[in-house]
């Protein structure tokens, strides 16, 4: 058998028809990866990732392999020399499987040559090296199984014919029809089950870099199933055909196990950061749909950049993995603008549905255009439909960044519309009342947002002084409560019905301001007073670890003011700065605070913690070049034309959220209680707050039409981190992590160093062009050489 493989290969290389054949290989991949214009041009996708040659290699190799097996027996009869062959002491079987490995170690040979694409990939990479080899070689590990599949069927099709043409173009046939035939086959009667008969689906599962062993399975039947056809299609006896029948079986049933090994089947997902490994949180949002799942994704097209052809390729392929994992879930992509003569009107549809469209630049042959996109989706469960947005913008992002960023969060995205479908809501949030929190049009946003998720109630304090013991009961039915930005006096009878609702395992979310600034004042006239609050809270919360300082934070780090200048129509607005609305973020990678944008604050205190026993989390800090001032302090616009003395913006890190987790000590131990209440408890269950030194970051502005979106600047259009963080607060109060959880996975994005591709995009399209067919040549000339040395002794 391995003298026959030696002579399939020296037969091979000792014709120019064989190094014609790899060299056609080599050149058309060269053009199409390298020069031509298209998707599968690596240069133009910006990223280094080989995914373009794996996706155009199947075509390919539809072509080369069976121009490779044609000959292998088609040739053998055509000039008499299979009998001869069959007088040799070997089998038909050990005949045909070296027949096989000669046509398949061949094609691997004429592989070797496309690594030299991976190097250009990691030396193009930015920074050098930024190439997943786990997901490439997965991607090549399917190559091979996809070659030992044609490998098989072209070997059967020259049994068909002494003609190697019609060898040539039967073999064509059936690797295109199993390729691609089953897909319009499951297109027309609309099953996903033919489709998993085809190589299509099980081969693109591979080439990502996750490794199944129901794809693997899949590829061994159809390789056995036209091995065991060939040796059939030799065989003369007829004793002998029918125990090659029964052989079918085999591959036979590894095909079905293939489709129905679900229980049993192993997944290895090879990319270094697992992004094709959906969050166990993810599988069980996907295991509650019991009926269709419509996703309608509005990424469609041909002409995007190349940024956002990543995300729309991110978003399929994460789709297809909810699909596998729950049939129910079905998507489709949508192209909005693909009919000129509806464009408009569905553009205008999707705007009035919230999905607002995303104006990008493309950069094209030195040109840069606009093209305008809807980056969303929408989802559909029993008649609810959700709206997903698919980009996440970060504030001075680049388009690459805005990707990779949306990329990181496309999972958590997805999630978290279809929990909004799924999931029943169970967990009850109060909203504190009655002593003068912002009112519900500053916080409708916040409230809009969380209502999906859970029970959303005004609660009032008010009647605490008639019924404490029924207000308390009462108030223990909620999960969480959340005080936004309160200005009134809490009694201490209040406050002992909070402290036991504390004690007794209530969850809390404090908004609390400890510098009063009235900001009408300073609209209207120029100038207002800070001036430190008290709402008799301050003995409160010390006795739970942390301390709201009744000081200023300032920060070099922060949003401008936006004022008018001249007066009537010459009036004009300019951004000037305001140190006094810090935007800040956390060095720490809390679940909370992990991949959110800027938090803005607006006239913040400090914060200290205690040192007891409970454990205290900083959730968001000042910048490095921050300062502290003292109150009372006049607070005037002139100072927009001040310089500020940078010598004074030394302090680091000024703690302004903090998470306090733990059993924490009542505020009335060891004291007189303001009233008498049943189950009074000096010590709490295990439960968890989070203390904010400032009420306006849950507070939304007003405009014309109503309360805008939490977080969102109407000058520079920039949507702040705001409703990100208080989400994030109240899902991890409320231990309802797992969407948290799902936001904090990195996903690295590989990028190309798109100068240095502008520099030497000539060199690399002649390295990767030419230097395979250079190498091709020099194997040819040194097998010529010792070939002919060897029969000339």
């Amino acid at each position: 058998m391995f003298a026959l493989l030696k002579k399939e290969i020296h037969t091979f290389f000792a014709s120019v028809i064989g190094y014609l054949v790899i060299g056609v290989f080599l050149l058309l991949n060269g053009l199409f990866l390298w020069f031509f214009k298209g998707d599968y041009n690596i240069p133009d996708s910006g990223f280094a990732d080989a995914t373009p040659f794996f996706t155009l290699a199947p075509l390919i190799f539809i072509f080369l392999i069976p121009a490779v097996t044609m000959r292998s027996f088609s040739d053998e009869k055509k000039h008499g020399t299979l009998e001869l062959l069959f007088t040799k002491p070997l089998s038909k079987f050990s005949i045909v499987v070296g027949k096989y490995l000669g046509a398949y170690f061949l094609i691997l040979i004429a592989l070797l040559p496309t690594l030299l694409y991976i190097y250009t990939l990691y030396a193009l990479g930015n920074p050098v090296g930024n190439l997943d080899f786990g997901s490439t070689f997965g991607s090549y590990f399917g190559l091979l199984f996809l070659i030992a599949a044609y490998t098989a069927i072209g070997i059967y099709a020259s049994t068909l014919s002494t003609n190697q043409i019609v060898a040539f173009i039967v073999a064509v046939f059936l690797c295109f029809f199993f390729y691609l035939g089953f897909n319009g086959l499951a297109d027309v009667f609309s099953s996903h089950t033919i489709s998993k008969l085809g190589m299509d689906m099980h081969y693109k599962s591979i080439s990502r870099g996750v490794i199944d062993t129901r794809d693997i399975l899949y590829f061994l039947s159809i390789t056995l199933f036209f091995v065991i056809l060939t040796v059939l299609a030799l065989e003369r006896s007829k004793a002998a055909r029918k125990k090659w029948m029964y052989g079918l079986a085999l591959p036979l049933v590894l095909l079905l196990f293939s489709f129905y090994s679900g229980a049993f089947y192993q997944r290895f997902d090879l990319t270094s950061d697992k992004r094709y490994t959906l969050h166990p949180v993810t599988e069980s949002i996907l295991s509650q749909a019991n009926s269709p799942v419509l996703i309608d994704v509005f990424l469609e097209g041909d002409d995007f950049p190349s940024e956002i052809r990543k995300l729309q390729a991110e978003t399929r392929q994460l789709l297809e993995e909810f699909a596998v994992k729950n049939s129910h879930i079905r998507f489709q992509f949508i192209n909005p603008t693909a009919d000129e003569a509806t464009s408009d009107r569905n553009m205008q549809s999707l705007a009035n549905r919230g999905l607002t469209p995303m104006q990008l630049s493309v950069k094209e042959s030195g040109k840069t255009s606009t093209k305008v996109i809807f980056p969303w989706a929408l989802a559909s469960y029993n008649e609810e439909t959700v709206a997903i947005p698919l980009i996440k913008t970060h504030i001075g992002a680049t388009q690459s960044e805005m990707v990779s960023s949306s990329v990181q969060q496309l999972e958590y995205a997805l999630a978290d519309g279809l929990t909004k479908l799924l999931n029943e809501k169970q967990k009850k949030i109060a909203i504190l009342r009655g002593n003068k929190e912002l009112e519900n049009i500053y916080i409708a946003d916040f409230i809009n947002t969380i209502k999906p998720y859970y029970f959303v109630a005004p609660f009032t304090l008010d009647s605490v002084a008639a019924n404490a013991e029924s207000t308390l009961r009462q108030l223990r039915e909620f999960d969480l409560i959340i005080a936004a930005k309160p200005t009134e006096i809490f009694t201490e009878e209040e406050k002992y019905v909070l402290d036991q609702y504390t004690m007794h395992g209530g969850k809390s979310l404090w908004l609390v301001d400890g510098v009063s600034v009235v900001k009408d004042s300073l609209q209207a006239t120029g100038k207002t007073y800070a001036l430190p609050t008290d709402l008799n809270l301050t003995d409160f919360f010390f006795k739970y670890g942390v301390r709201i300082n009744p000081v200023l934070v300032s920060d070099l780090y922060s949003e401008p003011i936006v004022l008018a200048t001249g007066t009537g129509s010459n009036a004009q607005f300019n951004e000037y700065p305001w140190f006094y609305a810090p935007l800040v973020k956390s060095k720490d990678h809390h679940p909370v605070v992990k991949n959110i944008n800027l938090v803005k604050f607006d006239f913040a205190s400090a914060l200290d913690t205690l040192k007891i026993d409970v454990s205290k989390t900083i959730l968001l800090e000042s910048s490095p070049r921050s300062k502290i001032e003292g109150v009372p302090k006049e607070i005037n616009l002139n100072m927009v034309n001040q310089k500020p003395n940078l010598a004074g913006y030394t302090t680091s890190g000024i703690p302004l959220a903090v998470l306090l987790e733990g059993e924490f000590t009542s505020v009335y131990n060891n004291r007189i209680k303001p009233l008498d209440l049943e189950d009074n408890k000096n010590s709490s269950l295990p439960t968890k707050m989070v203390v904010i030194a400032n009420g306006d970051v849950i507070k939304n502005e007003v405009g014309r039409n109503g309360p805008e979106e939490l977080g969102f600047n109407k000058w520079n259009g920039e949507v702040y981190g705001n409703k990100e963080f208080l989400l994030n607060t109240v899902n991890y109060l409320l231990e309802d992590t797992g969407l948290i959880n799902i936001r904090s996975k990195e996903l690295r994005i590989p990028f190309m160093n798109l100068e240095k591709i502008a520099q030497e995009k000539t060199k690399w399209q002649l390295v990767n062009v030419l230097l395979p067919l250079v190498l091709l040549a020099l194997f040819g000339i040194v097998f010529s050489y010792f070939r002919k040395k060897r029969y000339a002794t």
